[in-house]
């Protein structure tokens, strides 16, 4: 008899246990993985429709600051929330760059097309420029009429002989 009850409260006690891993009421990741596969196997016909791009608590205001500093660098944004945002990503992205020049490349964003102008010391600038605003969230064209001028290099070994103009010795 003794064993009897022993085995019934050993199974009530993992009823209890088993009952308390699954509450998903108080389980904030319970049922996380229900529908991860629901969509396994199926077919959608044609290309994938693109979504537009969030602009997390970018505001009008914030779109009309950044229009005016573009003003100030000779640069042209649209007149939608959405070219204001992806001009201020690339941006940030380039100065953040440091393959790079800090400001030296003007970046148009009109209708979410991209044109990217100035001048980098190196090719690999101008095509890591092309790279960032390609990869940009909603850009839809990128125009890369950036100019190759390099740095002109500064000679340290210069030797002055005789005297100056207007000097005498």
């Amino acid at each position: 008899m003794r064993k009897n009850a022993c085995l019934l409260s050993l199974i009530v006690l993992l009823s209890l246990a088993f009952a308390a891993c699954n509450n998903t009421g108080t389980n904030t990741n319970g049922g996380a993985n229900a529908n991860s596969n629901s969509n396994m196997g199926m077919r959608t016909e044609g290309p994938p429709t693109p979504t537009a791009t969030a602009t997390p608590k970018y505001t009008e205001e914030q779109a009309r600051e950044e229009r005016e500093k573009a003003k100030a660098n000779k640069e042209t944004i649209g007149q939608s929330l959405e070219d204001a945002w992806i001009h201020t990503k690339i941006v940030t992205k380039l100065i953040g760059d440091t393959k790079t020049p800090e400001r030296k490349i003007n970046v148009d964003v009109v209708e979410a097309a991209v044109t990217l102008r100035g001048q980098v010391d190196t090719a690999e600038a101008k095509a890591e420029a092309e790279r960032v605003a390609k990869e940009t969230a909603g850009v839809k064209k990128v125009t890369n009429q950036l100019k190759v001028v390099p740095a002109k290099a500064t000679n340290t070994n210069t030797k002055t002989t005789g005297t100056p103009k207007g000097k005498t010795p």
